[in-house]
Formats: structure tokens, sequence, C-alpha cells
């Protein structure tokens, strides 16, 4: 696994289509290797814009947190 930090907003389409969210979280163990935790958010979205926007009304996202899949 890669040492550079995970991007924590992970945009993807599921296999019907829709535009989904996951939510990643990184914390660290006693040797300093990443752990993380990906939470896919129930809501489905038309359009990645609409997810973006969810994220940072309902997260507080900023630009550059996101990764698209």
């Amino acid at each position: 696994m890669s040492r550079t930090p995970m991007r924590p907003y992970l945009i993807g389409k599921d296999e019907d289509g829709h535009v989904r969210l996951t939510i990643r979280e990184t914390r660290y163990n006693s040797q300093n290797y990443p752990l993380v935790t990906s939470t896919l958010q129930p809501e489905t979205f038309k359009t990645a814009t609409a997810a973006r926007t969810h994220a940072k009304e309902h997260f507080g996202a900023e630009a550059g947190q996101f990764a698209i899949k």
C-alpha cells in the first residue's frame, strides 16, 4: 500500500449506473501503517457534480479531496 494519503471522498458508478459517494477514513497503527475504512453512502446521484455538492454540504469536503473511480 502506498504511503501517500488517500483522498477521503471517492465518487464512482455502481452496476446500475448511479453515481455513489464513498467516505474513506485513514488512520495509522502503531507501526505507522495506514488503515483505511470505506463507507458507501446510501444516497445515489445523477451526476458526479451532485455528489460533490452533497459532500461539501454534509461532510465539509473541500476541492482536491475527491477521487473518481
